[in-house]
């Protein structure tokens, strides 16, 4: 255990030597030492899965509900910026001391089990939550979801937006696979809402072998009745009316009031999804979109918003990541384009996301050997009212947001 008094980016760093694996799925380490905690659970757990449209659908039901009067707790990943961003109570996120002292009521029970970065963070989420005495808990799942660290909290109630390929190396290659990965946040008894129209056959038959209750959206709900959205994009509308749908089936009715609902939606809002900001007569668009699926959903933010310039996207990704199916989507819509190698030991080298982008869009494509010379080259090649998109990872569009609020 750190020090008494250790910082929390000291605590950080430690994390990430407590497990050799960044990723290792599976319950029984956070359920051995969630069982040692004291955590005094709420009326209403919700659990909220899916490939792409999680952190959209925590935003809207985190905003609805406190909106409601609710007491409510949002633990989701990852973060744009700061840690900090991860845990939040009652709309304003955790501060340095209460997550450090989550961190060493963790650690004072973990009696030497290894537990990786999210696991550690998501015991701390819930030791926060257990002592502000709240309502409500949003969890949102890191990957796939029966083996995900969240699981281990048992729910009251659960979303899946949608499934779609993603972290193929850990769940799978197929949609049937990841959808059955998915749908291990069902449990007996308790409402799941399905966000996508296309619902796979694994994600009927689990519900039926554990008796969930499934509800589809134009068979149990519909987008009827809408209000206008503040997040970009068509596909907002899925993600809105399954929230809702949630909300209503998990008995929450004054976060689903009619009044309330057109009074809240128009104005959430999700830093890294979509987020326009305007600098010396340039658009800044930034999406963290880093999967096909995602991609086809900025596509529809890019191809929707009248845009008389041109497009600079930069681009940084992760070694694992489909480069050819993200950026098939958007190259219409890219003018030029510019990789710069994003800031994790998993990023792929800007060379090489380079020669790929230039192979799949059959042009050039820039490399930049920083971030700041990434920036600088979208600078200078754009003119009064051209966009610059940045996107394809977390780890490139939080610095990129970090400076851009710092200009």
């Amino acid at each position: 255990m750190l020090p008494a008094g250790a910082s929390l980016s000291a605590w950080l760093t430690w994390l990430e030597t407590l497990h050799p694996n960044e990723i290792d799925l599976g319950l029984e380490r956070i359920q051995d030492v969630l069982g040692r905690l004291a955590i005094k659970r709420p009326d209403h757990v919700l659990l909220i899965a899916g490939t792409n449209g999680k952190g959209s659908s925590v935003a809207m039901a985190d905003a609805l509900l406190n909106a409601a009067g609710l007491r409510v707790g949002v633990y989701t990943s990852p973060h744009i910026i700061d840690y900090n961003e991860r845990i939040s109570v009652g709309g304003s996120v955790a501060g340095d001391n209460e997550i450090v002292s989550a961190f060493e009521a963790v650690e004072a029970v973990r009696e030497g089990v290894s537990l990786t970065y999210f696991e550690y963070g998501t015991l701390a989420a819930c030791v926060i939550f257990s002592e502000a005495d709240l309502d409500v808990w949003i969890l949102e799942v890191g990957m796939g979801g029966r083996l995900d660290a969240t699981n281990a909290v048992e729910p009251t109630a659960a979303l899946i937006s949608n499934v779609a390929l993603d972290h193929c190396d850990w769940l799978g290659n197929d949609i049937e696979t990841i959808a059955a990965e998915k749908a291990g946040v069902m449990r007996k008894g308790i409402p799941v809402v399905f966000g996508a129209t296309d619902v796979p056959d694994s994600i009927v038959a689990r519900a039926e072998e554990v008796g969930a209750r499934l509800l589809l959206r134009n068979r149990d709900y519909t987008l009827d009745g809408l209000p206008r959205l503040g997040l970009p994009g068509t596909f907002q509308a899925g993600n809105a009316a399954a929230v809702l749908a949630l909300l209503r089936a998990s008995g929450i009715d004054a976060a689903v009031d009619p009044d309330l609902v057109a009074s809240v939606l128009p104005n959430v809002r999700l830093a890294g999804r979509g987020q326009r900001i305007e600098r010396d007569g340039v658009e800044w668009l930034l999406d963290v979109a880093h999967n096909p699926a995602a991609a086809a959903a900025l596509a529809d933010i890019l191809g929707s918003a009248e845009q008389k310039g041109a497009t600079t996207a930069i681009v940084g990704m992760l070694d694992d990541k489909d480069v050819e199916g993200v950026v098939g989507p958007l190259n219409p819509y890219v003018s030029r384009w510019i990789c710069v190698t994003a800031g994790s030991h998993r990023a792929l080298p800007a060379a090489e996301l380079a020669r790929r982008i230039a192979n799949a869009c059959n042009r050039p494509c820039l490399i930049a050997d920083s971030l700041d010379d990434a920036l600088e080259l979208a600078r200078r090649a754009a003119e009064n009212n051209d966009r610059i998109l940045v996107t394809g990872s977390f780890y490139l569009v939080g610095p990129v947001l970090e400076q851009l609020r710092a200009s």
